[in-house]
């Protein structure tokens, strides 16, 4: 569990580094758009109020709060689920950067009022119009290695066998 706390630590601390750099220190916020190597990697200011890809992101100011909520409990979810499984190194990793991610977009909408994006990824012709950011990128890698690197239930032996 110890890995889990130290990853989930890195992952929330990264994403909010990144954001303050990059929005504050920066001043995306002001400046709205930096091309760092086009077009593969840009920065574009966003200010996500909904889900991925801001789905919903024009509900009511009320929903702030049940995407709070629903972070937290997943977030809590993840972390008795972890606890109660034998977890190698690999997953408690994934599960750490999923719950450290989560948490630092909870922080977004808790001083924001939603949560910040600034990475933009386009290629080969095809423009992508989403932002997103590091807290997003590792809760995607979290969940990615809690699917494939988890143990399996099914085969686990049997208490007594």
């Amino acid at each position: 569990m110890r890995i889990l706390g130290w990853a989930a630590l890195a992952a929330f601390i990264l994403d909010q580094a990144s954001k303050y750099l990059v929005i504050h220190v920066m001043e995306l916020w002001r400046i709205r758009a930096v091309d760092v190597l086009p077009p593969i990697l840009n920065f574009r200011y966003g200010e996500n109020r909904g889900i991925n890809f801001g789905l919903f992101g024009d509900a009511p100011d009320a929903s702030k709060w049940v995407l709070i909520a629903l972070a937290l409990v997943i977030s809590c979810a993840v972390v008795i689920w972890a606890w109660r499984q034998d977890l190698g190194v690999w997953p408690q990793i994934g599960a750490g950067l999923l719950v450290g991610g989560a948490l630092a977009n909870v922080l977004d909408r808790l001083l924001y009022g939603y949560v910040l994006d600034f990475l933009n990824m386009s290629c080969c012709g095809i423009n992508n119009p989403f932002v997103f950011n590091l807290a997003d990128v590792f809760i995607f890698a979290g969940a990615i290695a809690l699917v494939f690197l988890a143990p399996d239930p099914k085969t686990k032996p049997k208490k007594g066998q």
